[in-house]
């Protein structure tokens, strides 16, 4: 005789259309899934079980879609995973348009406390950045903040959130008409102009590829009392170009450091969605939730950043149906071919995404992980797609072209202007970025409590009867709160010297 399970709660069928369910906790070989099936084998949680019998070759579905094709007959109560079900090519309906829908006004006018810039930007963090234009001057400019630090002027501006130095493994032998030159340069403008960097200074050996003077250029940069440039071979060698960025900093800390907060509309948020060390419960509990509190942003006027294009392959279509234009459309398409043709070119395949601890969490294939990425981004219509770093102009929901690996996807957000992230995991992960403060949701419970130092918000209780809606709100409620000051797990450990990590797209000659 099966087994009972002991709480209907063990078992989540997430649509009528699923002919899989995810299991909430294990279920042991011979427990009753449903009246009629028994689990054939245990099913670790967050893992699938089959509902029904599903031939060889037949859809595998969750979420209403199709995640993958059975390898091999697979009867009712059989534990889905890798081993059994995989890839296959599938028919996406894109249909441009079909799903927007405006949204809706918000309840009231939200705030929070930033740092208007010059621009019109509005900071939630007031850090100095001290960059790099290639690999042979970050050691410069790792000494120019380590000796900033060590002389102790930064106790005297406590408006400062501190200084960091963004170094990167880039800047020479490379084609200065390519992908690496033009991504570079976008990124490492894009960070010197970032709201939250109070001030900047760009250090370059000077015989690089990635020469300042084109930098400035390009930009039709002047240098100011809050952005500097030294390069070494002029200013004659390590230690006098550590002394001049001193000197540097030292006269640009008490302009940073009169920036006062004050009372702006949210409307200034600019918020960056990530996913890292997703499990089988990121579409279900913290994704969903980080997608009503992105909906609750772009309500109030302000824009929401999702990410990471391997990671929406195979549900790119949910988007498309969410486009504003054809136009948007086909840009957020032409990415994805792109990277089609990107992976063929290095022998790799889009498959390959799920990491081995994605695997661990029940994630079997891209297309299980997209439909659950694509949740970060709520159901606001789609406004525009960005190629990597490029500055974020629009208002609203919009698309960035960027690796899935979080701290690269990342550095592409921040170098377009994001100001806050939000970065939902379900095995734990360890990031953090300076300048912006980054807010980590993890997806159940057990591994909240595990890491209870290092999240910032359980959306596990969704599984506990928490609404999505209580939670996307819990989550817009802390993003204001940290957009004015709060700290967040990983800016209380400091993490975020080492996340800088711009996008090595090329040739390196």
């Amino acid at each position: 005789m099966a087994e009972t399970l002991t709480d209907p709660a063990d078992l989540l069928i997430l649509s009528e259309a699923d002919n899989v369910a995810v299991a909430v906790r294990m279920i042991r070989e011979g427990a009753a899934v449903t009246g009629t099936v028994t689990a054939r084998q245990n099913v670790p949680h967050g893992h699938k079980v089959a509902l029904r019998d599903i031939p060889a070759g037949g859809e595998v579905r969750k979420y209403g879609q199709v995640i993958g094709y059975a390898k091999e007959a697979l009867p009712a109560g059989t534990w889905i995973h890798d081993h059994n079900a995989g890839m296959g090519e599938t028919d996406l309906d894109y249909a441009v348009g079909a799903d927007v829908r405006p949204v809706p006004a918000p309840d009231r006018p939200a705030t929070f406390r930033g740092y208007r810039r010059a621009g019109g930007k509005v900071g939630t963090r007031n850090y100095i950045g001290v960059l790099t234009s290639v690999n042979c001057s970050t050691t410069v400019a790792q000494s120019i903040v380590d000796a900033v630090e060590r002389s102790g002027m930064l106790a005297d501006y406590p408006n400062v959130d501190g200084i960091i130095a963004l170094k990167q493994a880039q800047g020479c032998v490379t084609d200065n008409s390519g992908s690496i030159f033009t991504i570079l340069r976008r990124t490492v403008w894009g960070y010197a102009t970032n709201p939250n960097m109070g001030g900047a200074l760009v250090v370059g050996l000077g015989c690089e590829g990635f020469q300042i003077p084109k930098l400035k250029e390009a930009y039709g940069i002047e240098e100011t009392e809050t952005f500097r440039t030294l390069t070494i071979q002029e200013v004659g060698g390590t230690r006098r170009t550590v002394e001049a960025g001193v000197e540097a900093i030292r006269a640009m800390l008490p302009v940073v450091n009169a920036a006062r907060r004050e009372e702006v509309p949210a409307s200034e948020l600019c918020l960056a969605m990530q996913c890292g060390g997703s499990d089988g419960y990121s579409g279900i509990t913290a994704n969903p939730a980080l997608g009503i509190a992105s909906d609750l942003i772009v309500a109030q006027g302000g824009t929401t950043i999702l990410s990471e294009t391997p990671e929406i392959y195979g549900a790119e279509h949910l988007l498309t149906r969410r486009a504003v234009s054809p136009d948007v459309a086909q840009k957020l398409l032409d990415r994805i071919a792109w990277w089609e043709d990107y992976t063929a070119r290095n022998l790799m395949e889009m498959n390959n995404n799920p990491s081995p601890g994605n695997k661990l969490g029940g994630l079997t294939t891209i297309l299980e992980k997209s439909l659950g990425a694509v949740a970060k981004g709520g159901s606001a219509p789609l406004s525009a797609v960005y190629e990597y770093a490029e500055p974020v102009t629009e208002k609203g929901f919009v698309f960035m072209d960027t690796p899935g690996y979080d701290p690269v996807s990342c550095t592409g957000q921040v170098a377009g202007g994001a100001n806050m992230i939000c970065f939902t995991t379900g095995r734990g992960s360890a990031y953090g970025n300076k300048p912006c403060p980054s807010i980590k949701i993890a997806t159940n419970s057990a591994m909240f409590e595990k890491m209870e130092e290092d999240m910032d918000i359980n959306a596990g209780d969704v599984l506990e009867g928490v609404s999505l809606e209580e939670k996307g709100r819990e989550i817009f409620e802390a993003i204001l709160r940290v957009a004015s000051g709060e700290r967040t797990k990983s800016e209380l450990f400091g993490y975020g010297d080492n996340e800088f990590a711009p996008w090595h797209v090329g040739a390196v000659m």
